[in-house]
């Protein structure tokens, strides 16, 4: 048995909600109607990718060494 840990990005939605996205791990994006439900399905999605991976026999990925934010502002005419 192994624990993995990955750095997990959870976006309020207007209308409600958290879109769920994992960086390390693009092929994620999930999606809960409260933050402890967005927390389990990202816990899902990663378990789930994780076992596919072992599986196949796909590498397991890192998790990524730093996340940057930032506001980034253009202009449109």
């Amino acid at each position: 048995m192994a624990e993995y840990g990955y750095t997990t990005l959870f976006e309020p939605m207007p209308e409600g909600g958290y879109n769920v996205v994992v960086p390390a791990i693009p092929e994620i994006c999930t999606f809960g109607e409260t933050l402890g439900e967005a927390r389990e399905m990202a816990r899902d999605a990663i378990r789930c990718y994780l076992e596919s991976a072992r599986e196949t026999g796909e590498p397991i990925p890192d998790d990524v060494a730093e996340i940057t934010t930032e506001l980034v502002e253009v202009t449109i005419a």
